[in-house]
């Protein structure tokens, strides 16, 4: 079972919501800790998840998910309404970046997913939700590409990709079909030459014979 089902099993199903999307992230700075904190449990793993209430009204909720070292189960930590959303910082609008920043009323975050794809997925599954969900004041979405503004475009372009590619090796096989066929062709032409040949020789040695 992959990460993300199992932070959805856990954490959300109990609650009866269902998880939209996770991305794992990590801190682009280190956050500072009061000198007289304790009681720290070691290393983690850090999850943004954004999940949906299966009961209407449905309510939207940006959770923070860490899983520490050695352990397999996983913890809801900080956690704000979609309301409380204020701001989702795409860093660069001009490439694919893995860097992204989360603006809540009280809260600022500065994030680095485990991959640009990562991030984009989730700010695109986050701006549709955003859209879909948010009735009154909804986000802004700053240095973000456009084709994470636009509906279903990714899921779009990997199907572009995958009908290019059937579509490339279809060519193949019809060129591939055509050599074939050339072949078949030279070699219809070669027999009947050799049978041609064979006939005349044949009747030459007929000839002499006489």
């Amino acid at each position: 079972m992959s990460a993300r089902s199992a932070i959805n099993k856990e954490i959300f199903t109990p609650h009866d919501e269902r998880m939209l999307a996770a991305v794992q992230v990590k801190r682009r700075t280190k956050k500072k800790i009061p000198f007289l904190a304790t009681g720290g449990q070691g290393d983690y793993t850090t999850f943004i998840c954004l999940s949906v209430t299966n009961k209407k009204p449905n309510q939207v909720s940006i959770t923070k998910v860490k899983q520490f070292q050695g352990s397999s189960s996983f913890a809801r930590r900080s956690q704000w309404t979609l309301d409380q959303l204020r701001q989702v910082n795409g860093i660069d609008p001009n490439r694919d970046c893995p860097e992204f920043d989360l603006t809540f009323e009280n809260a600022f975050d500065q994030w680095m997913a485990g991959s640009s794809g990562d991030k984009c997925m989730f700010i695109q599954v986050l701006h549709n939700t955003c859209q879909r969900y948010s009735a009154d004041r909804k986000p802004e979405f700053v240095n973000c590409q456009s084709k994470l503004l636009g509906g279903n475009s990714i899921l779009h372009s990997a199907a572009d990709s995958v009908t290019s590619a059937v579509q490339k090796a279809s060519q193949a096989l019809n060129e591939r079909g055509e050599r074939l066929g050339r072949v078949e062709e030279k070699t219809g032409d070669m027999m009947n030459s050799a049978h041609q040949f064979a006939d005349t020789a044949h009747k030459l040695a007929m000839k002499h014979k006489c």
